[in-house]
């Protein structure tokens, strides 16, 4: 996967030269969102790379996308604000309705309008979307939403939100995750209209936000798709979501296992170069192993994908494996740089903490691994 699409990855890389390390450590002092960054990847189209052509983007698949993801966390950067328009474009892509992808797609593509956020998790549901509590409520031509997210990321730089409510009690359908629908919200209408918004900090500058719904009121045409059908909607984007945080988690674990191979052949004690010892080489090369095998089940994956073929298994293997490369090689990159790791003039300490999310977002490992175990090893379900 490493060297697929290289004029891609060239192209990116030299975008990202313009924003090194000071850039990112800058915002990150400042809890700042990356502006410049996101409005040079729109204005280079690779925003727009997964929608069709008819709308204003470049049509292609989720090998490039992956690739474009993967070059910019290789080159010390990070996607986390901008990756979502890759992935959640899907939802409206397949169960959108005509009329909204000629409203939406093309000022997404041309970078007018940003559909950054996606409002499904709540406080007290976590990961079990069954749960949700907030609700749509059918009133004449329009839906009222009532309730509360959490850890929506860019709420406060997006122009529209997908939100996830429930148009039916858990309790009224066959499925507990029946009668879940999924609603196009305009954020520009709806903020101070019954929507608001409350910044979040974290570990990790991702501009993450809690979000309220007090009697928001949104078209009835703003409805994706059907109602009720929202969570089959939200399963069809994860394949996409899974392969390209795949992707990225593999750009860190090269860009960490780049810079520890560097550092190790330049800094010296007792009067030898650190690599020379086998308790530095040794993890670098387990990380470099490890990465690699991550970017196998990726390609796979990724080949299934964009063939229309079923790829659940491998778009979850995937995610796993490269989410632990990128962390075991993360950890191997501060332990070789000691003390200096720390400091953040060398972006170890910064990329430390963002790799570290892949392990818990977008989904975690348990349920990774439990999804293998039930779904692929064909062993009962364990919750």
């Amino acid at each position: 996967m490493n060297g697929n699409h290289p004029e891609i990855r060239e192209a990116v890389a030299a975008l990202c030269a313009g924003f090194p390390g000071e850039y990112w450590r800058k915002l990150d002092r400042e809890r700042a969102y990356p502006t410049e960054f996101v409005k040079a990847l729109t204005d280079a189209g690779y925003l727009a790379v997964l929608i069709p052509e008819k709308y204003g983007g470049s049509g292609l698949g989720i090998s490039e996308a992956a690739a474009i993801l993967e070059e910019i966390h290789k080159s010390g950067c990070n996607g986390g604000a901008c990756h979502a328009q890759m992935y959640i474009m899907g939802t409206v892509l397949r169960h959108g309705s005509e009329a909204q992808k000629r409203k939406y797609l093309p000022k997404i593509a041309s970078g007018e309008l940003r559909l950054q956020a996606f409002g499904v998790t709540e406080p007290t549901s976590g990961t079990d979307t069954s749960r949700i509590r907030t609700t749509a409520k059918r009133d004449g031509n329009k839906y009222v939403i009532n309730g509360q997210k959490v850890w929506t990321s860019r709420a406060e730089h997006s122009d529209l939100m997908l939100v996830l409510a429930r148009t039916n009690p858990r309790e009224s359908g066959n499925k507990p995750h029946e009668g879940i629908s999924v609603f196009l919200l305009d954020m520009r209408e709806a903020l101070g209209h019954g929507l608001s918004i409350k910044p979040l900090r974290a570990m990790i500058n991702h501009a993450t936000t809690e979000v309220f719904f007090d009697d928001l009121k949104v078209p009835a045409e703003n409805l994706v798709g059907e109602e009720g059908q929202g969570f089959r909607y939200l399963l069809d984007g994860l394949n996409a979501e899974r392969i390209l945080i795949a992707a990225e988690a593999l750009g860190d674990a090269r860009w960490f296992i780049n810079k520890a191979t560097a550092y190790a052949g330049e800094r010296r004690v007792f009067n030898r170069p650190i690599g020379q010892n086998q308790g530095i080489q040794f993890p670098i090369a387990r990380a470099h192993a490890e990465t690699e095998a991550a970017s196998l089940m990726t390609e796979k994956a990724i080949t299934l994908f964009d063939a229309g073929e079923p790829c659940g298994a491998e778009a979850n293997m995937a995610k796993l494996l490269a989410a632990d490369a990128s962390w075991h090689a993360a950890d191997m990159c501060l332990q070789t740089h000691g003390g200096f790791g720390f400091a953040e003039e060398y972006d170890v300490e910064r990329k430390f903490r963002e790799t570290r999310l892949f392990q818990v977002a977008p989904i975690s490992t348990n349920l990774i691994l439990s999804y293998i175990a039930e779904h692929v090893l064909g062993l009962p379900r364990s919750f």
